[in-house]
């Protein structure tokens, strides 16, 4: 990424709501999930590994801003989805298991997408507001 791309990320992180910060950290994981996978497949272990275990990183950040509290059953299923992609991103990053990163993925992006759709809905409503 170049340094005018790279000032522009920064931007939008540093000026965005907290629930756009949440979905920059889902795209981030699914980007870097999908890069490991990727760069896996082409021989590239080490580069994927480090995709796979920053991927890993944001997944466990997003672990720790459930709040039980508020939502016990839904943090409950989400934490148990973040617990199995967790397992498949590191067994990937470790074994240069390509099909781990790809189940990682594959469970990962709905719960991502729905997120995203989520802060989308709000956003619409408190415009028509």
């Amino acid at each position: 990424m170049n340094s005018a791309a790279r000032r522009y990320a920064r931007s939008q992180s540093e000026t965005a709501s907290p629930e756009r910060l949440m979905v920059l950290l889902f795209q981030a994981a699914l980007k870097n999930m999908r890069s490991g996978a990727a760069l896996l497949t082409s021989g590239r272990f080490t580069e994927g590994a480090r995709a796979l275990l920053r991927a890993s990183d944001i997944v466990l950040e997003l672990r720790a801003t459930l709040c039980r509290p508020r939502a016990p059953e839904l943090c409950d299923k989400l934490g148990d989805i973040y617990l199995f992609v967790l397992n498949r991103l590191n067994r990937a990053a470790l074994s240069r298991e390509v099909q781990s990163a790809r189940e990682a993925e594959r469970v990962f992006a709905p719960v991502a997408q729905a997120f995203e759709n989520a802060v989308a809905s709000l956003q619409q409503g408190a415009a028509r507001r």
